[in-house]
């Protein structure tokens, strides 16, 4: 018996071993993609540095904020300055902690209104594509019916309509972006539909639905992805622009469009105004975009630059 229970602990310990060689392993491939992700994707390594930044100011925003982003307790357009890096506005708040703010209520505003707008135009996309017929022929002419709008002008009638609120802004950027999501994973599921595993899928007896979440919506989560990150960057823009054209979130929130709006009427008095919250917005669009083009790169097998 001391024999077996020797031999059962060393056992135990080899299996032990090999557990933690794997873990470790596991942790040094880990470390070799993101080696080689750096390497191969510089730009994106890049976007994705501005892009962290941009989360980290978004979540830290009530540390990293010296003052109240509402707080109009100071003398308005004084200049940038030890005590307020990037000045004060036309009522006497702090700059820095608008902009700080600000990229909370961008980053909150792109990904509320891009999960629930591109998902849905996506399952959209997905459902009608696969079943086909006069279904899909008819989600098509109202997909057709969007696009052909630009998107500047649905999104004014839309906030008209709605009235002037951050819940309103996201709810027409969602509306902005389903058709385009739509049309997007629609031409990838008709080429996925016809695929062998699908096929045979069918043939086992696998009901409808079940296909379509099971075989063909994992498919399409590359395309998806890439949707996604760079769609943020486009609600960011639009609601700038919307707040900018006063129809965005109300005056008083931090909202970076709302800002440059502020900034045009005292720009030869005060440029910090504008250009403070012109940067915050440029660096953030060009981050995403950097960003969500490596993705395309890593995940489309036709584009140089994948991991390998």
């Amino acid at each position: 018996m001391p024999d077996v229970a020797e031999r059962v602990g060393g056992a135990a310990q080899v299996a032990g071993g090999q557990v933690a060689a794997g873990e470790a392993g596991g942790g040094r491939g880990r470390l070799d993609q993101v080696r080689r992700f750096v390497l191969s994707q510089p730009l994106g390594t890049g976007g994705a540095l501005i892009v962290l930044v941009l989360i980290a100011t978004a979540v830290l925003a009530p540390v990293l904020a010296p003052y109240g982003p509402k707080d109009a307790t100071f003398a308005p357009y004084l200049p940038p300055s030890a005590e307020f890096p990037m000045g004060t506005d036309q009522i006497g708040r702090d700059m820095l902690s608008r902009v700080v703010w600000g990229a909370r209520l961008s980053l909150y505003v792109g990904l509320t209104s891009v999960l629930f707008g591109v998902t849905l135009g996506a399952l959209w996309g997905v459902v009608t594509a696969y079943f086909g017929g006069a279904a899909d022929s008819a989600s098509q002419r109202v997909v057709d019916s969007l696009m052909a709008l630009p998107p500047i002008i649905l999104a004014l009638a839309l906030m008209a309509a709605l009235g002037q609120s951050v819940t309103n802004v996201i709810i027409a950027l969602a509306i902005l972006l389903v058709p385009t999501a739509a049309r997007t994973l629609r031409s990838v599921a008709l080429s996925i539909k016809e695929m062998p595993y699908v096929e045979a899928a069918r043939a086992a007896g696998a009901s409808e639905w079940r296909v379509i979440f099971r075989y063909v919506v994992p498919n399409t989560l590359s395309t998806y992805i890439v949707l996604f990150t760079v769609n943020i960057a486009y609600a960011i823009v639009v609601e700038a622009a919307l707040a900018f054209l006063g129809l965005g979130a109300p005056p008083d929130e931090p909202s970076w469009g709302g800002m440059l709006t502020a900034g045009t009427q005292a720009l030869e008095t005060a440029p910090w105004m504008i250009f403070f919250p012109g940067l915050a917005i440029s660096l953030t669009v060009f981050g995403l975009n950097l960003l969500g083009d490596s993705i395309r790169d890593l995940t489309d097998p036709r584009l140089r630059g994948g991991l390998g």
